[in-house]
């Protein structure tokens, strides 16, 4: 018997099992009507199955391709969420404190049948349906111990890690993965019902994307491609580093795009780069809090994202992360070749949704502090094994983000403006830029200071320039690999940086942050407080989970300036400062990255300015570690926050005598040669008409 006929055999098995549990009353309640229902979502899923299989995506009408999107994923909807047992409050108070968080948790696990049915991954079906029918069984003879419960769960994801982690590398990795490509390169991208081809959520906002993209001509689409794939060609070309080696790009983005994506897959293969175009995770051995990292479509429901990003505490042990590391290990060797010749990733981001703030639910899963060193020593451990194949010195990235619907009913004048400000003058901000880092390295500190409600007050210290002739502190940033043109930015030194950051509010990682403060010492994170919740310690419990990612603390990894006073007057004038994305707000003031450098894992690359000169400051006190020890250099995270520029007083730079010369005062640049930046005040605006030329 071969394996895809194992499989089979195993498929019909156990969905034929699942298939009479509606009708059996062998468990008690309150767990019957949790089986039932969950079995009925298996026996939804398992038709799509052999839909798909059949070739019934090839024919059927986008109204019924919706009616089942809609079916599958109504239940996590927030109209439905409060009697979903993938909302652990719910299954908690249904089915106990114990029990009910195992069971959301093999729930949401569940969930990821949607992908392998679309995708026609019938192992990855056939396996979580196993382990669904195995505690039933369990539930069947006697309600098990929990602790019972948890093991089982437990070797479930211990035992199949080893192809779901080795399956994750691959995607990275391996363009003949091809199911997404597939859908935008061969489908009728003008007929909407292509979106429902890929499994994921489908919006209204997914639907109007697709649409207003359909409204541009050719050329428009072609032009945006360009801004995004150009954008990543010159990251490896002002870097030094040779694209010709790499034979494969990462595209990742939000379902809505395709008609751009297609346009930048066919820039890219001109280039000589394969598209790699993965899904963000769906087993929850690939997954990283409630981040998504690949493509996906709409969220249903961040709310439920976000109450399931602790339920690694689960699984999470010494023995699971060493397997997982060897697992990962393994895979990256097997796949060397391609590794070697991966170029990194290009991203589009996409912004106007409606912050989020999240409420608190204590029914979810949490990581342990003890769990939480653990977590931190696998992200560690496991960047290492990354850089080692993917090496840091010779791949780049680019992003670029749009605006989506949900942004009002302005969004056709704000998309069209993101794209002017996306294609700005870069030569003009050049020289600009330049006359700011020139002021900037005479001193040996900045001293930013809010305003009004604004409690700012920092000095952060700069690396001394032995040689100011040939040596700079700060890169000039232009419209490369972090698109929109706009920031001189650079790793300063942590002796010496201290004081408090203040933002009223700030949405960082997709969450939304009111009054955050954060307070350095020595360039490291010494207090830490913001007013999400009634209580000091949940509102502490947010930053530590979801900006210090579980560290104890984090250096201050970038120090920059923002110079896009055109995006922030379009900002203002829309009313939209809070839904831009960090890629944009990053440019629309000073800002300040916790975390690792913008350096990482290249430090010892050699980077110059436009003017020849050397940006020496690449390193810090954390970096600089792993000439000895390599687990203590990198934190795997690099999260910037921006000081809007009418809570900013001023930026000035302090010279070893004690003389300052002033950036900007009161909101506006003063710098000799800098008034051109106030000409967005102003209604001035700039577009380079011959950036691609």
């Amino acid at each position: 018997m071969s394996k895809e006929e194992m499989i089979d055999e195993r498929y019909q098995l156990v969905t034929g099992r699942i298939g009479e549990i509606h009708r059996e009353e062998s468990v008690p309640e309150p767990f019957r009507e949790y089986f039932r229902k969950t079995a009925g979502f298996i026996g939804l899923t398992a038709q799509v199955l052999e839909k798909m299989l059949s070739g019934w995506a090839e024919t059927a009408a986008k109204e019924e391709l919706k009616e089942w999107n809609d079916r599958l994923y109504e239940d996590i909807l927030p109209a439905n969420y409060g009697t979903s047992y993938g909302n652990p409050a719910y299954a908690v108070s249904v089915l106990g404190e114990e029990y009910g968080q195992l069971l959301s948790f093999l729930y949401t696990e569940i969930r990821g049948l949607i992908v392998y049915a679309y995708e026609k991954r019938k192992w990855d079906f056939t396996v979580a349906a196993e382990l669904f029918a195995e505690i039933y069984t369990m539930f069947q003879e006697e309600i098990p111990k929990a602790e019972t419960l948890r093991e089982t769960l437990y070797w479930y994801i211990s035992d199949y890690s080893d192809e779901m982690a080795a399956y994750r590398v691959r995607e990275s990795l391996d363009p003949s993965l091809s199911f997404a490509r597939d859908i935008i390169m061969e489908e009728d991208l003008s007929d909407e019902r292509y979106l429902y081809l890929f499994g994921e959520y489908i919006s209204d906002n997914i639907c109007r994307v697709s649409a207003f993209l359909n409204t541009l001509s050719q050329e428009e689409i072609d032009a945006m491609a360009s801004t995004y794939t150009e954008g990543y060609r010159i990251g490896f070309e002002t870097t030094g580093k040779d694209i010709k080696k790499k034979k494969t790009v990462n595209i990742r983005y939000q379902l809505g795009f395709e008609r751009m994506i297609r346009a930048a897959v066919l820039q890219f293969e001109k280039m000589g780069l394969q598209p790699v175009i993965y899904r963000a995770a769906s087993h929850a051995v690939n997954k990283r809090q409630h981040l998504r990292i690949g493509y996906y479509g709409a969220v249903p429901n961040k709310q439920y994202d976000y109450d399931h990003r602790g339920d690694a505490a689960l699984y999470l042990d010494q023995e699971f992360v060493q397997r997982k590391l060897r697992v990962m290990q393994v895979a990256y060797e097997k796949m060397k070749e391609l590794a070697a010749v991966h170029g990194g990733p290009a991203v589009v981001e996409v912004f106007g949704e409606e912050p989020f703030v999240p409420m608190s639910c204590p029914q979810a899963m949490q990581l342990s502090k003890a769990q939480q060193k653990l977590q931190v020593t696998y992200d560690s451990e496991a960047g290492q094994i990354t850089n080692r194949y993917i090496k840091g010195e010779e791949r780049s990235f680019t992003i670029i983000a749009y605006p989506v619907p949900e942004i009002g009913e302005d969004f056709p004048d704000i998309f069209r403006e993101t794209v002017k400000i996306n294609t700005l003058d870069y030569k003009l901000y050049q020289q600009i830029q330049q006359r700011i880092i020139d002021a900037l390295d005479t001193g040996d500190r900045v001293h930013i200071k809010g305003q009004g409600g604004n409690q700012t007050d920092l000095t952060i210290a700069l690396h001394p320039l032995a040689d100011p002739k040939r040596q700079t502190n700060f890169e000039n940033c232009v419209a490369d690999v972090n698109i929109p043109v706009g920031e001189v930015f650079t790793s300063p030194l942590l002796k010496g940086t201290r004081g408090i950051l203040h933002v009223s509010q700030v949405y960082l990682n997709e969450l939304c942050y009111r009054d955050l403060k954060i307070t350095f010492q020595d360039g490291r994170i010494s207090d830490y407080s913001c007013k999400n919740f009634d209580s000091e310690e949940e509102n502490k419990k947010y930053i530590f989970e979801n900006l210090l990612f579980h560290h104890d603390t984090l250096p201050m990894g970038e120090f920059a300036i923002g110079t896009n006073t055109t995006a922030y007057v379009m900002a203002r004038k829309y009313g939209i400062e809070g839904k831009l994305p960090i890629l944009i707000a990053e440019k629309m003031g000073p800002h300040f990255a916790v975390g690792d450098t913008c350096y990482s894992w290249a430090e010892d690359t050699p980077v110059y300015n436009p003017d020849g000169k050397e940006i020496i400051a690449r390193d810090n006190e954390v970096s600089i570690l792993r000439r000895e020890d390599i687990s203590k250099a990198y934190l795997g995270c690099h999260t910037d926050i921006t000081i809007p520029y009418d809570e900013l007083e001023s930026v000035a730079v302090i010279m070893p005598d004690g003389r300052e010369t002033a950036v900007i005062r009161d909101g506006r640049f003063v710098l000799p040669g800098t008034e051109e930046l106030n000409r967005p005040f102003e209604g001035g605006i700039h577009i380079d008409k011959n950036y691609k030329s």
